[in-house]
């Protein structure tokens, strides 16, 4: 026999797949370390970058032993460690819920408005502060978590209505028709409420800012959850992505699967926009960055993006401020700004395209 016949004999269904997984897994370890730094870079740089700019020595003298008396300090305490966890609690929020949305949905440009997330939250913000005298983010927080999760699950009834399976054709039209409609409401409010329109603009804009580790507190609760939910989820939403009937031959349920799913982007999607207001693009760039990398794959899909948006909302953050500085700029306005070209990118990619 031939060194040619040798070499060019096929190798085993087993062997490729060992080697395709091993490559998945480098990639996954490449991922996280990169996302890593980039989060620990971009706290760092946030705790100096500002209005004011604090230096690196004062920054860990605060860190290690916090003076009240000192103004440096209390910046760095009191308004710039909480945004930054804000925005990491935010980023890998959002990003989780538009990984998951986009799996269900098998639709690549599904984010978490997509079930009417911010509708329900800009509504109930609305009506707490025109009619009930809310002005607050600790007291409004509340009814913006609260909006999000009973629009998210009127938008999942009705796209399951009348005995039909929840697809994804159904819920994002359901999603559509209610998002439709609570915005013509708040924007009927606005119209007639100056005081609520003055407060609502602040926090439609979506910003970290101005937000204490209390608010993190509320949410971190119902983040943890979806985050565990998630995790559950992965073996069924890796048989689901084969096919439903696929899926039933293996012993998953897809409506099991769904339902769940639903139930995480509830807590994640409406914790993140209570927190921090409506801020997109992290739910739509995120998994999309981690999938171009690893793959559909999601035992390295949703690991990843629990790095990857928390690393681009802080990254989005500390750029959005230093372009701008000694101004800020609003969170939601540099992811934005960021996330902009990306969308455009994605549109008009060849995968895109075949849709």
């Amino acid at each position: 026999m031939s060194p040619t016949a040798v070499s060019t004999a096929p190798r085993s269904p087993r062997r490729v797949a060992l080697t395709r997984s091993t490559g998945a897994f480098r990639r996954f370890t490449l991922l996280v370390v990169i996302s890593l730094v980039l989060i620990a870079a971009g706290g760092i740089l946030g705790l100096m970058i500002g209005s004011h700019s604090i230096p690196a020595g004062t920054v860990l003298e605060a860190l290690r032993a916090y003076d009240p008396g000192i103004d440096d300090h209390r910046i760095v305490i009191l308004s710039r460690l909480p945004r930054t966890v804000i925005a990491l609690l935010v980023g890998l929020a959002l990003g989780l819920a538009g990984s998951l949305m986009q799996s269900v949905t098998r639709n690549p440009l599904a984010d978490p408005g997509l079930l009417g997330v911010n509708a329900g939250a800009s509504a109930a913000v609305v009506v707490a502060i025109a009619f009930l005298g809310v002005s607050t983010v600790q007291g409004y927080i509340w009814f913006a978590f609260g909006g999000a999760a009973l629009t998210s699950l009127l938008v999942y009834m009705l796209g399951s209505a009348h005995r039909s399976a929840a697809t994804p054709a159904r819920l994002a039209l359901a999603g559509a028709a209610v998002s439709v409609a609570l915005g013509a409401v708040v924007g009927a409010i606005l119209i007639s409420h100056e005081q609520a329109f003055n407060a609502f603009r602040y926090w439609a804009v979506g910003s970290t800012l101005g937000r204490g580790l209390d608010v993190a507190l509320v949410v971190l609760p119902f983040i943890g959850v979806g985050v565990l939910v998630s995790i559950v989820l992965i073996p069924s939403l890796n048989a689901v992505a084969l096919g439903e009937d696929v899926a039933r031959s293996i012993g998953a349920t897809p409506g099991l699967a769904r339902a769940g799913s639903a139930l995480a982007v509830v807590l994640l999607a409406g914790a993140a926009t209570a927190a921090a207001g409506p801020i997109g693009f992290v739910g739509l760039a995120a998994p999309h960055i981690v999938r171009a990398i690893v793959g559909p794959d999601h035992r390295y899909l949703i690991p990843g993006v629990l790095v990857v948006g928390p690393a681009f909302l802080v990254v989005a953050d500390v750029i959005g401020r230093a372009v701008v500085a000694p101004q800020e700029l609003q969170t939601g306005i540099s992811v934005a700004i960021l996330g902009g070209p990306l969308f455009v990118a994605l549109v008009r990619s060849r995968r895109m395209a075949a849709l």
